[in-house]
């Protein structure tokens, strides 16, 4: 389904809240097929992305170190990489 959203796990420095909250707002648009703005604001899609963004902080923190780091940077850093 979201094929597009970034693995997180075995980054270095390792996923930053911006990074984990960005992935989450993804993930509940396309659960919610909501490419509308005013669906974006509800006060249902704010709760929703901060609720998969604290079990994905919590997610993170108790998998164990990943052997390989993931091939593709986060959004967020590839953006801060153009500069």
């Amino acid at each position: 389904m979201c094929r597009n959203i970034t693995p997180l796990r075995g980054l270095d420095p390792v996923a930053t809240p911006d990074e984990i909250e960005a992935a989450a707002r993804q993930y509940v648009r396309k659960v919610a097929s909501a490419p509308s703005a005013a669906l974006m604001n509800t006060p249902a899609f704010e709760v929703a992305v901060a609720r998969v963004a604290e079990a994905t902080t919590e997610l993170l923190a108790s998998l164990p170190a990943r052997r390989v780091p993931p091939k593709v940077d986060p959004p967020l850093r590839r953006i801060a990489a153009r500069g």
